[in-house]
């Protein structure tokens, strides 16, 4: 009798080479981790979509991707349900991927654009297959881009509900939003275990109704080779160079950000102070925004300085040139690659008081809070920045060195052997 490797198949809902999101990322960086480790054989299956034009009949393309990585062109989504309308496509394309590689594991790092109905499908075909689905924001919960944020003023979204849904939507009823709640709730259930980044998103999906104890929690894990260096101060400076980097979206509060910046008094911000942004996707958002942050903008002036969309690979570069970090977001975020990537480079953060944020970013200890969505309470903490000199060496030392993708992967390995001993299956163990 032989023994396999560990077969693993991560599915995301994107390839880096297309989108660069921390989701795409993290799976990427899961998949790779895998593989470094011995007795495992992981395959990496990403959805494409629009621009990207598919090869023919089958949604499966070959866009000369390394070996075991494979692109699955899926575009007849229903963003309401998280559904996938073209399920011949699923049964026929996607399910012939899975046949093929028949793998012990199935973990699924995002559905989005794929469909809950892949997990249907999994489940049918492969029923001793591990299934593990990681959550990255409450998309499943919130019809509101997963952002648990009200629709009419922004305001938190604390708890869901179909009627609390129908206020943020009135053009749907509450009893369509019990189906989606139901059908989305009820699909998830197919998987054998979840996993997030964050113990405050798990408390979220636990109040939604899913049981905490097939939960657990694991940092995505980063794929950087060596720390940016502190930056190198000339003669009579401070450490005064802020960073933002993310989309520009209404919910990552870069309006607050600017406002702030533009209010600091003249006599704290002094001449070597600078606000560095490294993010796009503003021309995307709505105009009543776009005016918006161009007033803000100008309130700022010289103090605020644009350098347009960032490649990951470029962070360590980048993360030279500045001291700090600001993650100002409205909505509760989960964890943003962000942290992770500023945390190893030892540059402390201030953040908004809530969430996945408030929950890696200690206040005082490896960075500052501030209340979300103020201002005033930002160009407090901005000003602590700085006036206080010993600061940003004091939250410095506070900084704990965040995991790499293969101590990552080792502890998702962990997992994956901890459900099989549990459901009394050994996938390690099949005879060829």
């Amino acid at each position: 009798m032989t023994y396999h490797p560990l077969r693993v198949l991560v599915v995301s809902h994107g390839h880096p080479s297309f989108s660069l999101g921390g989701a795409e990322v993290a799976s990427y960086n899961l998949h790779k981790g895998l593989n470094a480790l011995e007795e495992v054989n992981s395959r990496f299956l990403a959805r494409v979509g629009h621009p990207v034009v598919r090869h023919g009949r089958t949604a499966l393309l070959s866009l000369r991707q390394k070996e075991g990585e494979i692109l699955y062109h899926a575009d007849d989504y229903d963003h309401f349900f998280l559904s996938n309308r073209n399920t011949e496509e699923i049964e026929r394309d996607f399910m012939r991927v899975v046949l093929d590689l028949k793998p012990d594991v199935i973990h699924f790092h995002h559905f989005i654009g794929l469909g809950l109905e892949c997990l249907y499908a999994v489940r049918k075909a492969l029923p001793d297959a591990v299934i593990v689905v990681t959550f990255h924001e409450f998309l499943s919960i919130c019809h509101h881009h997963g952002q648990m944020v009200k629709t009419r003023n922004n305001n938190l979204c604390r708890q869901a509900s179909p009627a609390d849904c129908n206020a943020c939507f009135p053009d749907i009823s509450p009893a369509r939003f019990l189906r989606r709640e139901n059908f989305v709730r009820g699909l998830l259930e197919l998987a054998d275990h979840f996993v997030s980044p964050s113990h405050f998103l798990v408390d979220r999906y636990v109040d939604w109704g899913l049981d905490r104890s097939r939960f657990t929690v694991i940092e995505n894990g980063l794929d950087i080779a060596e720390p940016a260096p502190p930056r190198v101060l000339a003669p009579g400076t401070r450490r005064a160079r802020f960073a933002y980097f993310g989309q520009i979206t209404s919910f990552k509060g870069v309006d607050v950000l600017l406002d702030a910046v533009a209010r600091i008094p003249e006599a704290v911000w002094g001449d070597d102070a600078q606000l560095m942004i490294f993010g796009g996707n503003l021309e995307r958002q709505p105009e009543a925004y776009q005016q918006k942050i161009g007033k803000l903008i100008e309130q700022a002036g010289p103090r605020a300085r644009f350098y347009g969309a960032y490649q990951n690979v470029e962070m360590p570069r980048l993360m030279q040139s500045i001291d700090w970090t600001i993650i100002p977001s409205i909505w509760w975020e989960n964890s943003p690659i962000v942290i992770q990537e500023s945390f190893f480079h030892g540059r402390p953060m201030i953040c908004s008081n809530i969430g996945g944020m408030a929950e890696k970013i200690t206040d005082g200890v490896n960075g500052l809070h501030f209340r979300a969505g103020s201002s005033e309470d930002l160009i407090d903490r901005m000003t602590e920045a700085l006036t206080k000199p010993d600061l940003w060496d004091q939250l410095r030392t506070g900084i704990q060195k965040p995991i790499d993708y293969r101590m990552s992967a080792q502890k998702h390995l962990d997992l994956y052997y901890t459900i099989a001993t549990n459901r009394d299956v050994t996938p390690a163990a099949r005879s060829a």
